[in-house]
Parts: C-alpha cells; structure tokens; sequence
C-alpha cells in the first residue's frame, strides 16, 4: 500500500489462494495474484516449487522491481519458491527488497544475494545479528556506529542494507548513509512495510530515470549512487510517516496508520516539483 500511496502505479501483490480474498479487501487498485502455495497440512502430495515458481518468473518483465519478505511467513515451500524467484531477478537484473521472513532466506544461503548490487535488505536489530551471525563475522571493535552495516555489506559483496533502529545505517560497503531523521515515539510491528514498499518505489523511478524517462539536463547520476539514494528516500519516507502518525495517533499508532501519512511525508520531505520545494526538508 505504502508503494501506491507513494505513486507507484500498478502494485502487484503475489500470495496464496488463501490470502488472495483478504487481499483484495484492502483496495480495490491492488493487482492480487494467488500463485504461491504452502505445504500441504496432510499426507497430499507437496506441490513442486519449480512449477510455482514458474507462474511467478513470467511476471517478471513487467515488474520494475521486486519486493519479499511482508506476510511471507516460514513455509519451507514458499521459501523455495522464492528463492528460485530471486535467481531468476537476478538474471533479468531487476532489482529486489528484502525484509523480514525473507530475511531467513538469506540466513540460510547468503550465496543467493551475494554481489547482486541490485538488492536491498532491510533487517532490524534482531534481524541484523541473525545475518551478521550467519555469516560468522566477528565484531570489529565499534570505531564508529557505522562498523558493522559496512562490515555486512562487504561480505555479501556489495549488497545494500538497511539497517533498521534509533537511526537508520545505509551502506553498500564503499559508501554509507546515515538518516537521522526524526521518526515517531513508537514503533510498530509492521512498520517495515512502509520502508520495503518506499524503496521499491523508489528503485522503480531509477529504473525510469536511467531508462532516461527524464531531462536531467546532463546531471547524471551513477547506477550505485540510485540504489543508496533510494533507501535513504525510503528511510526517510517511513520515518517521516511514522512522526506524523504518531502526533495523531499517539500511543494507539497502528503501523497501517503510516500509510495514510505517505503523501503528506513525501510533500514535506522533498515538495512540489511544480511549485516551491523551497520548504522541503531534504
């Protein structure tokens, strides 16, 4: 939701027949395509992840990028499926977000992501010990706040992370961003979802941008730079929602509230491209 609050314009959510009902209850603009599958509970035969994943790989050339992770849960058949859905991203050189559940994936087989400079993982602090502990790193002593986001970053060769806390640690391993942009006073569970959905919106206008969609009046910006850049607009995004929610909400802050502030966040954080964006905070 946060993707089409932002101006993405089709938003396509895969999931389970199951889910796909539900789904479609929360707006009527939403694509929903009930292609995944789960383990079956009895003795039925277990569906094979090629085929369901075959489904999903021709959806592929009409996506501009690619998110996993909200609402994916810890099915081992939905976890094979969307690891042979990421190979084939990865071949097609669509760039893909990566958050909770998904996250495990990783865990599991780093190799899967490791040097695809087109991937974003967004891992909170549980998260990112879980990756930093697979990965069997070892602590480099904590020089600065940015140590290990970089130290991460670096030994899945490029990717860039999202680390998620009191200030959001952006890094590809060569170059680090830090947003310290002030967010709201509670946290959500599933406020994640804003962050994926901003970012992927995000890396779908860098898609436009380097399919030169736009005069950039030859201030051209690299492939590696976007990819930073959109996470730090994604950051920014959800913590600018989470602030304003929070002033209306308060303690009672749902994290489907942040969707209705991503207008209003967006406009506040970078303004009007038609008018004045003199007020704009970034």
């Amino acid at each position: 939701m946060a993707s089409a609050r932002l101006g993405c314009d089709m938003s396509h959510v895969i999931c389970t027949p199951e889910a796909s009902a539900v789904i479609k209850t929360y707006s009527p603009n939403l694509m929903v395509h009930p292609l995944m599958r789960q383990s079956p509970d009895d003795e039925a035969p277990k569906p094979d992840p090629d085929t369901v994943s075959a489904g999903i790989i021709e959806m592929l050339p009409r996506l501009h990028v690619l998110v996993v992770g909200p609402g994916l849960g810890r099915d081992p058949l939905m976890h094979d499926t969307v690891s042979r859905v990421i190979r084939a991203a990865k071949e097609k050189q669509i760039p893909v977000v990566m958050d909770a559940d998904a996250l495990q994936i990783v865990q599991r087989d780093p190799d899967l992501v490791k040097g695809y400079k087109e991937i974003v993982l967004t891992p909170n602090v549980v998260e990112f010990k879980r990756l930093w502990d697979s990965l069997g790193l070892k602590d480099p002593g904590a020089a600065k706040e940015t140590d290990k986001v970089e130290s991460l970053a670096r030994a899945l060769d490029g990717v860039t992370i999202i680390q998620k806390g009191q200030k959001d640690f952006i890094s590809n391993g060569k170059t680090t961003l830090v947003n310290d942009l002030e967010g709201g006073k509670k946290r959500s569970g599933g406020q994640g979802d804003t962050l994926t959905g901003s970012v992927a919106t995000f890396l779908a206008w860098r898609k436009a941008y380097l399919d030169g969609l736009w005069d950039t009046a030859g201030h051209e910006l690299g492939e590696d730079e976007l990819i930073g850049l959109a996470a730090f607009g994604g950051s920014a995004i959800t913590r600018e929602c989470s602030r304003l929610a929070f002033l209306k909400r308060g303690r009672s802050l749902q994290a489907s509230d942040l969707t209705d502030e991503v207008h209003g966040a967006f406009m506040g954080l970078f303004g009007d491209v038609d008018g004045d964006a003199g007020g704009s905070k970034l």
